[in-house]
C-alpha cells in the first residue's frame, strides 16, 4: 500500500509516524525548503552574530496524554524543553521551534521543495502532479495543509468536501522580527495584547532555552488587525507594531541592528470539530489543526487520529 502525505508539518508527520511500521510505503511531500512550516525559525546575520526568531508558533502546551508521551520523548532527545520564563506550562523546540518537526521528518526522507499542484483519481488510486510536472501514483492520499490550501487541492475531484473544508477559515498574522545590540530594559519576556489591539503578542526570543545571539524580539499582530492590514506595506507594519511594543513596555525602543517582517496568510486555524477526516471509499484523508483547534497539540492529535482511521480502514491491506 502506497500512501502520499501532502504537507510535512506537525499533522502530516504525526500521521506518517502513526502509519510507520504497518507495512505501507509512505511518500511525504512539502512545498517548503525545509522543516518548520508554521513552526519555523528565521535566522538573520548581524554584526553581533546570528539573530534567531521563532516567527511562527511561539510555544505549545500539553493536554492530551498521548501527546504528553510524545513530548517526553522529544525532551529526552533534547529537541524540546520547558520555557520556564512563562508562567504557563509552555514547551518550545530547541534550539528553534522547528526542532521537533526536523526530528519527526528524518525517518521519512521528506521531499522538500515539492509543491503538489493537483491530485485526481487514477486507476484504483490517485495521481499527484507537482509544480515541475513530476507525478506520483499512489493508493491513498493524506492532505495535511491549512484548510484553504486543502480545499483548493481537492476541489476538482471532491467539490463537496472542498466546500465543507472552506467553511473553516484560517486567520492571518503579521509578524515583525527585531534584533537589538543590547537587551531591552524590561523584566518582561512576553506580553499579550487584547483582541482590539494591533499587537497581540510579543516575546523576547532569547528567554527560550537553547537560544543564542543578540537580543531578539518577535512581535505578532492580532487577527483582526492583520485582516484589516493584510495588504499593507511591510515597512509600515514593522513601524506600527514596533510603536505598539514601545507603548506596551512604556519605553523607547533603540534602533534595531536587524529585522524583518513575515505575513502568515494562514496562521491561526478554526475548528471544524471532527478531529480528522477519512473517506474509506475514495481513500483520501484530511488532517490538521483546523479540524481540532488552533494549537500545535491539535495538529498532532489530528494526524495521529487519521493514521488510526486509515489503519483500521485498510486492515490487512497495510
Amino acid at each position: 500500500m502506497h500512501i502520499a502525505i501532502v504537507g510535512a508539518g506537525m499533522a502530516g508527520l504525526a500521521c506518517a509516524e502513526g502509519l510507520a511500521g504497518r507495512g505501507a510505503t509512505i511518500t511525504v511531500l512539502d512545498k517548503g525548503r525545509g522543516p518548520g512550516g508554521r513552526m519555523s525559525t528565521r535566522r538573520i546575520q548581524t554584526d553581533l552574530g546570528e539573530a534567531t526568531f521563532d516567527h511562527g508558533a511561539q510555544y505549545f502546551t500539553v493536554r492530551d496524554p498521548g501527546f504528553r508521551t510524545r513530548v517526553e520523548h522529544w525532551i529526552t532527545a533534547g529537541c524540546v524543553a520547558r520555557w520556564t520564563a512563562l508562567d504557563t506550562e509552555a514547551y518550545v523546540g530547541v534550539p528553534g521551534m522547528n526542532a521537533p518537526i526536523r526530528q519527526m521528518a528524518q525517518p521519512f526522507e521528506v521531499q522538500w521543495g515539492t509543491q503538489v499542484q493537483s491530485l485526481g483519481p487514477h486507476a484504483e488510486g490517485w495521481r499527484l502532479i507537482t509544480q515541475t510536472g513530476a507525478s506520483f501514483d499512489v493508493d491513498a492520499v493524506v492532505v495535511a495543509v491549512p484548510a484553504e490550501q486543502a480545499a483548493a487541492l481537492i476541489a476538482p475531484a471532491m467539490p463537496e468536501l472542498a466546500q465543507w473544508t472552506r467553511a473553516t477559515p484560517t486567520a492571518p498574522c503579521w509578524t515583525v522580527m527585531l534584533a537589538f545590540a543590547e537587551a531591552l530594559p524590561t523584566p518582561l519576556n512576553a506580553l499579550r495584547g487584547t483582541p482590539a489591539d494591533a499587537l497581540g503578542w510579543a516575546a523576547r526570543n532569547g528567554s527560550k532555552p537553547g537560544r543564542t545571539g543578540p537580543e531578539a524580539w518577535v512581535l505578532q499582530a492580532t487577527p483582526a488587525w492583520s485582516i484589516r492590514h493584510l495588504e499593507a506595506d511591510p515597512e509600515w507594519v514593522a513601524a506600527e507594531l514596533s510603536a505598539a511594543l514601545s507603548a506596551q513596555l512604556t519605553l523607547p525602543l533603540p534602533p534595531p541592528i536587524a529585522g524583518g517582517t513575515h505575513r502568515w496568510r494562514y496562521a491561526s486555524s478554526g475548528n471544524a470539530g471532527s478531529g480528522a477526516y477519512w473517506d474509506a471509499e475514495r481513500w483520501l484523508g484530511l488532517c490538521g489543526d483546523w479540524l481540532s483547534g488552533p494549537r500545535v497539540e491539535a495538529a498532532w492529535t489530528s494526524g495521529t487520529l487519521l493514521a488510526e482511521q486509515i489503519a483500521k480502514g485498510f486492515g490487512q491491506a497495510l
